[in-house]
């Protein structure tokens, strides 16, 4: 938010990695952020945050004078399900990018705090007893992908990883819906929509225990915990297996997915502007989901 703001004002944070773990980030970043979060505790009127996950760590980093309203982000629910939109229209998507199935999927920005090192050496011990099975990493690469490169280099079955660069939107659905397995494992965020959009896809998924995609997915996710690359292994294993177990994943994921949607998403915004405005509805102190802090 501006410095010098005439109006009340509303600020989305997104999670609070900045200030908590700025090893992941670039340093110009760390800095640009932790003022901007600094003066959004400060100065803003509302403050909107993704998940309870990161009201709690904007809580145990200091809190707010504004209130705290938790707007957790929605679904698409017309593009991302389990079926595909038409015969065939997955495939040509999967055909445009380069991709063959079956695949583990991973889909983001190629940062450090993304783990997709840990991932890589995961697939490289799945690869050995699976000689079908694909990595695609999906997404830019962001800062210190160095690491990444390195490894791929090292890799005994490097030649089944495929890096498609950034994914037009209209792929995004396929590739999640057609992948064997999406894997998210990092270390932080603050919401983890790809995992909630596999989710609704009907596609297993792998996740960091402990984190706020483990706090979204529940019972749907397969979870790891970060750093082991033994256990990540393990668990795409895992996701491979058709049992009753990946059943009642599947079903709790979909029945996630559908209670996230965009219209609540924008009224809890609308929530929170009416708040910063000096509205109030009926019963006299706001509306909306403020429960940290509100």
């Amino acid at each position: 938010m501006p410095v010098r703001c005439p109006v009340p004002a509303v600020v989305t944070v997104h999670d609070l990695t900045f200030v908590e773990h700025p090893e992941w980030h670039e340093r110009t970043k760390v800095l640009v952020f932790r003022q901007a979060i600094a003066l959004a505790r400060r100065r803003a009127s509302a403050v909107v945050c993704v998940s309870d996950f990161t009201a709690r760590r904007l809580q145990h980093t200091g809190g707010a004078l504004g209130r705290i309203f938790v707007v957790p982000h929605g679904v698409d629910h017309g593009r991302f399900r389990p079926e595909e939109p038409r015969p065939g229209a997955d495939a040509g998507e999967l055909a445009r990018l380069g991709v063959r199935t079956p695949y583990v999927l991973f889909l983001g920005t190629i940062e450090p705090r993304k783990a997709v090192a840990d991932l890589l050496r995961a697939f490289d011990l799945v690869a050995e007893e699976e000689p079908d099975l694909g990595l695609v990493l999906a997404g830019e690469p962001g800062w210190g992908g160095n690491q990444v490169e390195e490894i791929l280099t090292s890799l005994v079955h490097r030649d089944r990883v495929v890096r498609t660069g950034y994914v037009p939107e209209p792929a995004v659905p396929a590739l999640l819906r057609q992948a064997a397995a999406v894997c998210y494992p990092a270390l932080e965020e603050g919401f983890g929509l790809p995992a909630l959009e596999a989710v609704a896809c009907g596609t297993p998924l792998v996740t960091t225990a402990g984190s706020v995609m483990a706090e979204l997915v529940g019972a749907a996710a397969i979870l790891v915990e970060p750093g082991s690359v033994r256990a990540l292994a393990g668990a795409l294993r895992q996701s491979r297996r058709l049992d009753p177990a990946a059943h009642r994943r599947r079903a709790a994921g979909l029945a996630v997915a559908r209670s996230h949607t965009w219209e609540a998403c924008a009224a809890g915004h609308m929530a929170a502007y009416r708040y910063a405005a000096g509205w109030r509805d009926g019963d006299g102190d706001g509306s909306g989901e403020q429960r940290p802090g509100g």
